[in-house]
């Protein structure tokens, strides 16, 4: 196949063809792609665009957007009640420690005990019950910052450290 007009310019031809035939592929290949982009984005749309005119769109944007303003409204409620909750847990007696120990040697049953009570800035009291055959007497003791002005007895030293450190202690 001969043309006047390629041989004036110097194509051949041949390459011509199989350039134009690339071309038409590649158009092709756009055309398919584009199509696929446009039934995604139909889809889009039509979800999108449920009920039957424009109206019904805006009741829609306007519902989303009065639940939207509630669960503002709920979150700031929420965050409220989460800094109370902390700031009450924060002087609340959370850690424990108890020992249960014979107070008198006759007596049997560990029926004495030292219980420590503290917060979390390990401030709180410390109880010591001694029971003996002629009764149970109590005593208290202020704990402030894991220590106590009034000199600890054995269990009770023992029973404020599993207050403070309870992972050194696994019963």
């Amino acid at each position: 196949m001969n043309s006047e007009l390629l041989n004036t310019i110097g194509i051949d031809p041949g390459y011509f063809i199989v350039g134009l035939i690339i071309a038409v592929m590649l158009m092709f290949l756009l055309i398919v792609i584009s199509m696929v982009k446009l039934r995604k984005l139909n889809k889009k749309y039509n979800s999108f665009m449920k009920g039957k005119d424009a109206k019904s769109l805006e009741d829609i944007i306007i519902k989303k957007l009065e639940q939207i303003e509630k669960l503002v409204l709920s979150d700031k409620k929420n965050r409220k009640e989460i800094k109370l909750i902390k700031e009450n847990l924060e002087i609340s007696y959370q850690k424990l420690g108890i020992v249960k120990y014979d107070a008198f040697n006759e007596m049997g049953g560990k029926l004495s005990f030292a219980l420590a009570l503290l917060d979390k800035k390990h401030n709180g009291f410390l109880i010591n019950a001694v029971h003996s055959r002629s009764g149970c007497y109590t005593y208290i003791k202020e704990i402030v910052e894991g220590k106590s002005y009034i000199v600890l007895a054995e269990e009770e030293k023992v029973a404020l450290d599993k207050a403070i450190n309870p992972q050194n202690y696994s019963e």
